[in-house]
């Protein structure tokens, strides 16, 4: 049998560049939240987002305070800095505790985290690089929450640290983003990433498979216009019905059938034999184990899922 040939997993990615493992740690800093859960573009966030417009219970125990770029003045600033040391050390303990972790990436992972007052942003991007052994960031966001103003000061970082800036792109056609509730169209998207890519930043894209009334043919057109942005690297995920969300409502009413986990696995397994070796894979799947999730059954067990999508990887010649 011939060998396989490695996927460039981010993994290895970082590894081939550091010449160790490097640890992502996501956190996720209160008071941040959307401009299509504020109402500034949309109420109520994407179809799939679960949010405070559906979870009452969630508000009360949330502070009431909400970032945007159009405040003055931040009073929550040092308490959001201490929730981002706090949840930073946390993780890095039990990562250098579990696997000798030595080398770190700070992952603003929650909500759009681009989206408050640039004196905001840059305290906490600051306060993340000045942390031990960090290497550098990956800020999620979208792209109708970035400036040059913010771009250009990650340039500056990116210097002499590993910056990422990752999007929700979902799909490239605008009638599944009305669908999605998203607030965002194509045009304005590709506008942003292809800006993010001219300035040098690494950008990593986030595709969503199994969107309203999209067929594989769609799915696999948003992969190769991703791919034609150039982006550095991707990350895939199954869209999966959660309570409290816009989805719900159409799940519940027979308007919706998530992606069946044969149609997922061929499709992510299509995309990545068709990726250029240059760009990496971030996430092959997702999924969540607690009573939540409403549909489809497969994406509670995430294990399962990875082994499926490695053991269809191989057949075709790849190891992932």
């Amino acid at each position: 049998m011939s060998e396989l040939k490695n996927v460039l997993t981010i993994g290895r990615y970082l590894k081939n560049k550091f010449g160790e493992k490097v640890y992502k740690v996501p956190v996720s800093i209160s008071g941040f939240t959307c401009p299509n859960i504020d109402g500034t573009v949309a109420r109520g966030g994407c179809s799939f987002c679960e949010n405070d417009s559906f979870s009452p219970n969630l508000q009360e125990k949330k502070t009431k305070f909400k970032l945007n770029p159009r405040i003055n003045n931040n009073p929550y600033l040092e308490n959001q800095l201490k929730q981002l040391e706090l949840q930073f050390l946390a993780t890095k303990k039990r990562l250098e505790n579990k696997f000798g972790a030595k080398k770190f990436i700070v992952y603003f992972q929650s909500f759009t985290n681009t989206y408050a007052p640039f004196d905001t942003l840059k305290a906490l991007y600051e306060k993340a690089l000045s942390f031990d052994n960090v290497l550098g960031l990956s800020i999620g966001t979208r792209t109708d929450c970035v400036t040059d103003e913010i771009l250009d000061f990650l340039v500056e970082k990116s210097k002499n640290k590993e910056i990422w800036v990752e999007y929700g792109i979902q799909s490239f056609f605008d009638e599944t983003l009305v669908k999605i509730n998203r607030g965002d169209n194509v045009s304005n998207m590709k506008y942003w990433i292809q800006r993010t890519k001219e300035k040098g930043l690494n950008v990593c894209g986030h595709l969503i498979y199994g969107l309203p009334d999209e067929n594989q043919e769609m799915m696999l057109e948003t992969f190769r216009q991703t791919i034609d942005l150039k982006v550095d690297s991707i990350k895939f995920h199954p869209l999966y019905v959660v309570k409290n969300t816009l989805l719900t409502n159409e799940f519940k009413k027979g308007k919706f059938t998530p992606i069946s986990e044969e149609l997922y696995i061929d499709t992510v397994v299509k995309s990545i034999i068709n990726l250029p070796s240059n760009i990496s894979v971030q996430r092959i799947t997702a999924g969540i184990d607690d009573d939540t999730l409403l549909s489809p059954n497969w994406c509670r067990d995430k294990h399962t899922q990875m082994k499926n999508i490695r053991l269809a990887l191989q057949k075709e010649g790849f190891n992932y």
